[in-house]
């Protein structure tokens, strides 16, 4: 591991994430929230105000705008880092009137006609590839053949799209997907994992991964979600071992600490090279 990853940390506004739903939906307790992770060593806030899973309900961009409206002003004045997690183009549009960092949408910018805008903002974007396409997660079967293969083939046309719009290729950012979201079982997830470093020769794109708390860690383990803090770590480390460039997760401190530890030790010959 040459570098250290900078890390994302997790604030889900909202009713029905998967794992915190309804903890961090009052504005106090968001933003009490917040501070928690960035004093936990979180790098960047990634804000979201609709939860992706399966079961997750639909938020409307106007709800959507609503919820992060009481949060980001607040943080980005006490000096946040924002990231605003969406793929409802609205609510894409208010955050970057708010000058947010960073947007992350889970459908790698699928509207095409926002696009110009796009290419006239600053914000860094994380283009997420999902084998769905549109919309949240569900629990389809992952498509035939290699998983690896088949994120390429996205992000060979996704970015050709964004770059002959005029987005520079210097604010791009590749989230391969993780979980549902290559398919319902885990070994999609592990195949991409372990083709991390192809996939970042390839591109040359900054790198991010988001594992934290996923159900297929939890079946790999078996366990449930309140022990799966070992799972996700085990997991995040090998990603940065890997080379990415930036971790999605709920619990930095848990990550910060590991990876300043690794630091002073070194990491020797063979303890989990990709």
């Amino acid at each position: 591991m040459t570098s250290t990853p900078h890390l994302f940390g997790i604030l889900n506004i909202t009713s029905d994430s998967f794992s915190d739903g309804g903890k961090y939906l009052d504005p106090a307790a968001a933003l009490a929230h917040g501070r928690k992770l960035m004093a936990d060593g979180a790098h960047v806030l990634d804000i979201g105000p609709a939860s992706s899973h399966p079961d997750g309900a639909p938020v409307s961009a106007t709800e959507e705008i609503r919820r992060l409206t009481a949060v980001v002003p607040v943080l980005q004045g006490e000096g946040a880092i924002v990231s605003v997690d969406t793929f409802q183009t609205e609510t894409q549009r208010w955050a970057l009137s708010q000058n947010v960092a960073y947007l992350n949408d889970i459908q790698g910018f699928a509207d095409e006609s926002f696009y110009s805008e796009l290419a006239d903002a600053s914000a860094k974007l994380v283009v997420m590839h999902s084998i769905q396409g549109r919309g949240p997660a569900t629990r389809a079967a992952p498509p035939a053949g290699s998983m690896v293969d088949h994120v390429t083939r996205f992000f060979d046309e996704r970015f050709g799209a964004l770059e002959r719009a005029g987005v520079a290729r210097d604010r791009l950012i590749l989230d391969p997907g993780m979980g549902f979201f290559l398919g319902n079982q885990p070994e999609p997830s592990l195949e991409v994992i372990r083709g991390l470093g192809v996939l970042k020769e390839r591109f040359d794109v900054p790198l991010l991964l988001s594992v934290s708390r996923k159900s297929f860690l939890r079946k790999l383990a078996g366990t449930e979600i309140g022990g799966s803090a070992a799972a996700t770590l085990a997991a995040e480390l090998y990603a940065a071992s890997a080379g990415v460039d930036m971790i999605r997760t709920h619990e930095p401190r848990q990550l910060a600490d590991s990876l300043s530890i690794w630091g002073h030790l070194g990491s020797p010959v063979g303890l989990l090279t990709p």
